[in-house]
C-alpha cells in the first residue's frame, strides 16, 4: 500500500522551494498531502489539499481577518493552532503515515508546532534553517528530526536542491517499514538517569530486566525529564523509578538543565507507583566557568568542572531546604503509592566520601526536609549507602516492587 505524506510550509513565501520538495517526494514513490500555512496566496504549482483559509479556520480566525490585521505574531500563532490540528486529525484518520516541513523561523515554527502533536514514531522530518544551537521550543519532547538547510531556504541550487533531495528520502524511508513490535510486550518502568547516578541506574535497569519489566531510561537532561512525564502522561508507563531529580536544583537555581516546574507531577496524576530519590540534587548544571552568574560567582561557591563545557555547583543548605519542600509537596498530590529512597553517603558520584561535592550534613537537612513535610503515610527508606552503590539500587528496587504489590 503506497504511503502519504503530508507536507506542510508556507507555500507563499517557499512555494517554488516547496515546488521541488513535491517532486523529490513523488519520485520516491509516496502520495502527498498539502498542507499551506502561509497568509497569502500560495505560488506553488502542486495541487493543495489543506488550503490556508481551511488552516486558518481551524486555528479559529478567518483567513481574510489575518489578511487585514497584518499582525505576523497573531497570524503565527492562529496557523500554528490549525496546522496541529490537521496534522492531528489526518494521523489519527491513518490518512498519513509521515510529516515534512520545510521553512526559516516562521515555517519552522509553524511546522514544529503540529508535528509535537503527533504521536512518538510518527515519522517527522523538518528542513530548517534553525536546525543548531537551542532547538529546545522546535522539537520539545518529540523525536523531530532536524535537517539543516545549510543555506538558505530561498531559491533552487545544488546546495538546496542536495539538502531537500535527502530530506526527503530521509522521510520515505522512515515511513517505508514499520518498526518491528516486541515478541512479548513488557511493562514499562520509566527511569530518570544522569551522568552522576549513571551506575546506579544501570544496576536498577539490570534488576528490573530480571523480573521481567521493560526500563525505560531518561536522561535528566530538561527535555529528558519533560519526556519522561510526557510518557507516564500518556499510559505508557507502568511504574516510575525516579532515582534522579536534579533537574529541579536547576529549576530553582536557573541552571542550564531545568525540566520545568511540573517535573514530578506525571506519575502523581496518573496514580502510578512512584519511588523518588534526591539523585544529583547536589549540583546545579551550568555551560562553561564563563557562563555561571556573577551571584554565584562572588558568593564563594563550590564548583566542578565535569568537562570543558559543563560546569557543576553544588547545592547549599538554603537550596536543600527548598528542594526538599518541593519533593514532599510533588508527592503529597500523589493519587497512587509513592515513596521516598535517600542515600546516606552520597547523592551522586561527586558527593560519594572525600569527593569534591561530599557534604553530608547538608544532605541531612534535605532529607529531614522531606520527612517534615511530606505526608505522615508516605514511606521514606534511608539506606545507609551511596546512590551509586549496588545496596542502593537493591533496596530502591525492591521498595517500587513492594509498593507495586501493595497498589
Amino acid at each position: 500500500m503506497k504511503k502519504t505524506i503530508l507536507m506542510t510550509g508556507t507555500f507563499d513565501s517557499k512555494g517554488k522551494e516547496f515546488d521541488y520538495l513535491y517532486r523529490e517526494l513523488l519520485r520516491r514513490g509516496v502520495s502527498v498531502i498539502a498542507m499551506d500555512v502561509g497568509v497569502f496566496a500560495p505560488v506553488s504549482s502542486f495541487p493543495v489539499a489543506v488550503t490556508a483559509g481551511e488552516v486558518a479556520k481551524a486555528g479559529g480566525v478567518s483567513l481574510e481577518e489575518l489578511r487585514r490585521e497584518a499582525d505576523r505574531g497573531h497570524a503565527m500563532r492562529v496557523m500554528c493552532s490549525g496546522a496541529r490540528h490537521y496534522a492531528v486529525k489526518l494521523q489519527k484518520e491513518g490518512a498519513i503515515q509521515g510529516i515534512i516541513g520545510m521553512g526559516g523561523g516562521g515555517g519552522t515554527s509553524i511546522a514544529a508546532t503540529a508535528m509535537q502533536g503527533l504521536p512518538l514514531g510518527f515519522p517527522k522530518v523538518c528542513i530548517t534553517t534553525l536546525a543548531s544551537g537551542d532547538t529546545r521550543e522546535y522539537v520539545g519532547t518529540r523525536d523531530i528530526v532536524l535537517f539543516p538547510s545549510i543555506v538558505d531556504i530561498c531559491g533552487i541550487n545544488r546546495f538546496s536542491a542536495m539538502v531537500m533531495s535527502r530530506a526527503a528520502g530521509a522521510v520515505c524511508g522512515m515511513v517505508e517499514k514499520e518498526p518491528l513490535p516486541d515478541q512479548k510486550e513488557k511493562p514499562i518502568i520509566c527511569i530518570s538517569m544522569f551522568g552522576n547516578s549513571t551506575p546506579c541506574v544501570e544496576k536498577c535497569a539490570a534488576l528490573l530486566e530480571k523480573r521481567d519489566y521493560a526500563p525505560l531510561v531518561f536522561h535528566a537532561t530538561g527535555g529528558g525529564g519533560r519526556s519522561m512525564e510526557e510518557m507516564i502522561a500518556e499510559g505508557h508507563c507502568e511504574a516510575c523509578l525516579d532515582m534522579t531529580t536534579t533537574e529541579w536544583a536547576d529549576e530553582l537555581c536557573g541552571g542550564i538543565l531545568s525540566a520545568g516546574p511540573h517535573r514530578l507531577e506525571a506519575a502523581a496524576k496518573a496514580a502510578i507507583p512512584h519511588v523518588i530519590a534526591p539523585g544529583c540534587l547536589d549540583m546545579v548544571n551550568f555551560g562553561s566557568f564563563e557562563t555561571v552568574p556573577e551571584k554565584y560567582r562572588d558568593a564563594g561557591r563550590v564548583f566542578y568542572e565535569w568537562n570543558p563545557m559543563v560546569t557543576l555547583m553544588r547545592t547549599n543548605l538554603e537550596e536543600n531546604i527548598a528542594l526538599g519542600k518541593i519533593l514532599a509537596e510533588k508527592a503529597n498530590r500523589s493519587r497512587g503509592p509513592v515513596a521516598f529512597v535517600l542515600p546516606l553517603r552520597g547523592l551522586s558520584i561527586l558527593d560519594g566520601a572525600g569527593q569534591p561535592f561530599c557534604d553530608w550534613k547538608t544532605n541531612q537537612v534535605l532529607f529531614d526536609t522531606i520527612r517534615q513535610y511530606a505526608n505522615p503515610d508516605i514511606p521514606i527508606l534511608k539506606v545507609d549507602a551511596n546512590i551509586n552503590d549496588d545496596l542502593f539500587a537493591k533496596e530502591a528496587v525492591e521498595l517500587l516492587l513492594k509498593i507495586m504489590r501493595d497498589d
